[in-house]
């Protein structure tokens, strides 16, 4: 059994970096940095934004952002201010809801994946970050934490620009 595991262990390793290498290149799972997207751009950390608080954690066998609905005015810049309360790893993702289940697809087959994106944060367990961002389209959008299995036990919110 251990010489089977082996095998297995190292298709499971090849899987993944060939995974990695095409997430790295263009049009991959990422977004365009500095790019205007459905969901907004990247803000100016340098100017005025309104401060949003949110708590990523773990209770009662469910996993959630504190708050999970947040609504914002078109063209307002928001500072996240994210802190991970719970034991675990856990990010905050913002895109359309169709990116982000698609972004979650590409999770699963890589769920060690890091974001250098300016919509994304992952915190390690009581860890602190933030993602400053501005809202130009009116819409509804979605956060949630990628990470494989934490959206699908509730780590998910809503962002809705009037």
């Amino acid at each position: 059994m251990s010489k089977q595991f082996t095998k297995l262990g190292l298709a499971a390793v090849a899987v993944i970096f060939s995974a990695a290498a095409a997430l790295a290149g263009p049009g991959g799972a990422g977004h365009g940095h500095g790019d205007e997207t459905a969901y907004g751009k990247p803000g100016d950390p340098k100017k005025p934004a309104r401060l949003i608080q949110i708590a990523m954690a773990e209770r009662d066998g469910k996993m959630q952002f504190i708050p999970d609905r947040i609504e914002v005015r078109r063209g307002e810049q928001i500072r996240f201010q994210l802190r991970n309360n719970g034991e675990l790893d856990h990010e905050l993702v913002v895109a359309t809801l169709e990116e982000n289940l698609k972004h979650a697809v590409e999770m699963q087959k890589n769920p060690d994946m890091e974001h250098d994106d300016p919509n994304a944060k992952r915190l390690s367990p009581k860890k602190t970050g933030e993602i400053v961002w501005q809202f130009t389209k009116a819409g509804q959008f979605d956060f949630s934490c990628l990470i494989p299995g934490h959206r699908e036990a509730g780590m998910t919110g809503t962002i809705t620009v009037k």
